[in-house]
């Protein structure tokens, strides 16, 4: 079933922490990480990858060859999150074990005030404090606090003396276990949904010890989308299940009996929920839920017991007990009714600004209207790169590859009138704004861009958006910006999710890109690991292209031509380059030639008094033609450098003179001053010495370069926009 783990440390440790992974490359690495605590040896951390299909396994094996308290179990097949927490308590060797979901983390400290509470208490179960995350960063305390500290708690106690506990979140992930208190009660994770229902509960109520930790441990991530439990599925009635088992096991132990009550009253109000939030339980099964739960409800019932709460509450029982599905329905439709009510105002104060727009703007969105209601066309796609200025990067390699695989399909590109570079020969395209540009826009099957649409296009049924994206996110992107306020200045994240929740694909260039796409954009894509389409031209290039793109490109005969190419940086304003480009090519002499390329967010950078040595190529059309043509790579944290390290021979020298303020104004996702893709150079007269020796192409460069095209360059290979044609045009796996 499963390839051998690696080996235990040698020694018992305190605590064994458990953490079944599936489908969580995004956020695997951050969960791993907050456990492993390096001030804490008395540890072991067992992830179980349960046979994920994503990059999951390969970043649990890189950490486990970093730290030898994780070890790592590798399921041949999926056994589901119950299963693969049995797994993992078979393994531990700890005296206590506190199963952790691979999407949380734990608190800053946590892990070291777990162990100290655990020496001071020796409890049964220790019960943590949580708190969720929500998708925009925010913390919301946990809603059952105030049972930590209302009465205050003794160090240890039964759930007889103290029975509130029952009323803490129902989970596992905040309790800490004795492992062998645990086996002699013979409890085991169920398959199915909420499988720890029947795990959680009958630990505190046959606990001899309990005891409380007032703290915040654990963060409880309540993701956009993705969450198991937060889909619609008929896997949802798995919870009768659970909860049969909870009543068995206090069946079968009397001293669990005065808790009758309690757990019926905790039981009746997780089913609720689950019925009642509208993403969970399909509408034709909503009765036959309800079905389910009048009869448990009824067979169940403790004698004289009633609803724990309110008004409505009782009403809810009431119809409950009766069976009466209908009139349930429409109290609880009343209930949301009136609440919906609250945002009326809102709504119209929107509808009015919007029905205020006038003249040809108005127009077009009338036209594009009419054209929503029109048969959406098949072959027709629509092409866009970098805010409609032109034909370019990703959408432009997938473009020329469909007119050669898949020549039925119709591509329309839309390009600003203004925009920097020449449309192609031969290549249609229409201007923003016009009526055929909401008409292609209303009635394209496709839509293939390198940066998002606008918010006012509508996605209708049946159409395919493509994100291509235009380069690997060495700096935060999307909700990985949330803690760097400087970077995420002016951006709308909320917008920015509900335009990529119009996307039906991801492209990825490498795993680095698969890990933080998943983290920074949690939205429902199929993500298509498979290379970035612009990089096929590198994977092909020859010796000939480049002598012919010299030549147009007017570099001199004789001379190695750099590629300078630098990264936006939100902490400064406008384009500066961050050494003294005189002094630079006066100090390397005439067998160079600088290529210099501001960043598309500024105009062009001008060639200064040396036009004999450096050339402004901003405006160039194509950035392959020039990583082509040139004969090394300077930079400092662009993305650029991923696609560079494609062509094999070429070196890469990265200026690094403001990595620490960068890194803290922007974030970033790997840090290439540890894993380089060449020399790196942290001042400017580094920067020149390196030239100057010749150390850019020295061995040691030479097999940094190779580490780094290895990690992020495994896709690379000249037929991603084959791949990309061929899954999202023509169906194929």
């Amino acid at each position: 079933m499963s390839s051998p783990e690696s080996p235990a440390r040698s020694g018992g440790p305190v605590l064994s922490v458990i953490v079944p992974v599936y489908e969580v490359e995004g956020y695997v690495r951050q969960c791993l990480e907050s456990i492993l605590d390096p001030s804490v040896t008395d540890l072991e951390v067992i992830a179980i990858d349960d046979c994920s299909p994503d990059n999951c396994g390969a970043i649990l094996d890189e950490m486990a060859a970093a730290d030898p308290r994780l070890r790592v179990r590798h399921l041949d097949r999926n056994v589901g999150l119950g299963q693969a927490r049995n797994t993992g308590l078979d393994m531990a060797a700890g005296d206590y074990v506190w199963f952790f979901d691979s999407d949380d983390h734990a608190e800053e400290g946590a892990v070291r005030a777990v162990l100290d509470r655990l020496e001071a208490t020796r409890p049964d179960v220790l019960i943590v404090d949580h708190e969720r995350e929500l998708w925009d960063g925010a913390r919301v305390p946990n809603s059952g606090g105030r049972h930590f500290r209302d009465p205050p708690a003794p160090d240890a106690f039964t759930c007889a003396e103290r029975p509130s506990v029952l009323r803490i979140m129902m989970a596992v992930w905040n309790k800490v276990i004795r492992r062998e208190y645990l086996l002699d009660l013979g409890l085991r994770f169920s398959a199915g949904y909420y499988e720890d229902l029947n795990v959680s509960f009958p630990l505190l109520m046959a606990g001899g010890r309990l005891s409380l930790l007032d703290r915040v441990c654990y963060v409880y991530r309540q993701r956009r989308s993705g969450g198991i439990t937060s889909s619609a599925s008929r896997r949802h009635f798995d919870a009768f299940d659970q909860y049969e088992r909870i009543f068995a096991f206090m069946d079968a132990h009397p001293g669990t009996e005065p808790f009758r009550g309690l757990m019926f009253d905790r039981v009746i109000g997780h089913a609720l929920m689950i019925l009642e939030r509208g993403d969970r339980i399909s509408p034709p099964d909503r009765a036959e839920f309800f079905g389910r739960l009048t009869e448990f409800y009824r067979r169940r019932r403790p004698v004289g017991g009633g609803p724990q709460g309110g008004r409505l509450k009782a009403v809810k029982y009431r119809l409950l007990e009766r069976g009466a599905y209908r009139p349930y329905r429409m109290a609880v439709t009343l209930v949301g009714a009136r609440r919906g009510a609250k945002t009326l105002p809102r709504t119209a104060v929107r509808s009015a600004r919007s029905a205020g727009r006038t003249g040809r703007r108005l127009l077009g969105r009338l036209y594009y209207r009419v054209q929503l209601r029109m048969p959406i066309d098949e072959n027709l796609v629509v092409y866009a790169a970098y805010w409609y200025r032109g034909v370019s990067c990703n959408p432009a390699a997938i473009y020329e590859k469909a007119t050669e695989i898949a020549p039925h399909l119709r591509g329309v590109w839309i390009v600003k009138p203004a925009a920097p570079g020449p449309v192609p020969d031969g290549v249609d395209h229409v201007a923003p704004g016009t009526l055929r540009y909401w008409r292609v826009m209303a009635r394209a099957k496709y839509f293939v861009n390198n940066v998002t649409f606008p918010n006012a296009i509508i996605k209708r049924p049946g159409q395919v958006h493509v994100m291509t994206q235009h380069g690997t996110p060495l700096k935060k992107m999307g909700l990985d910006q949330l803690p760097f306020p400087v970077g995420a200045k002016g951006l709308d994240f909320k917008a920015q999710l509900a335009r990529a929740d119009r996307w039906d694909f991801l492209l990825s260039s490498n795993p680095l890109s698969s890990e933080a796409w998943r983290r920074s954009f949690p939205c429902r894509y199929e993500l298509l690991e498979i290379g970035y389409p612009r990089n096929d031209r590198l994977a092909a290039a020859t010796r000939d292209e480049q002598a012919r793109l010299r030549t147009r490109l007017g570099i001199p005969e004789g001379r190695k031509a750099i590629l300078y190419a630098p990264t936006h940086r939100e902490y400064r304003d406008g384009y500066r380059p961050m050494f003294d480009v005189e002094r630079f090519v006066r100090e390397l002499g005439d067998q160079y030639v600088l290529l210099l390329r501001s960043h598309y967010y500024y105009s062009a950078a001008g060639n200064g008094r040396h036009p004999e040595m450096v050339m402004d190529v901003s405006g160039h059309p194509s950035v392959e033609d020039l990583c082509i043509a040139s004969d090394v790579l300077l930079t400092d944290y662009s993305s650029i450098m991923f696609d560079y390290a494609v062509l094999e021979d070429r070196p890469i020298v990265v200026l690094a003179n403001d990595w620490e303020t960068y890194r803290l104004t922007r974030g970033v996702n790997v840090d290439v001053t540890a894993i380089p893709p060449g020399v790196v150079a942290r001042t400017e007269e580094e920067l020149i010495d390196a030239f100057r020796t010749g150390e850019p192409w020295n061995d040691t460069a030479a097999k940094a370069r190779d580490t780094f095209r290895a990690r992020f360059c495994p896709w690379d290979d000249g037929h991603a926009a084959a791949r990309a044609v061929e899954r999202i045009f023509l169906g194929s796996p």
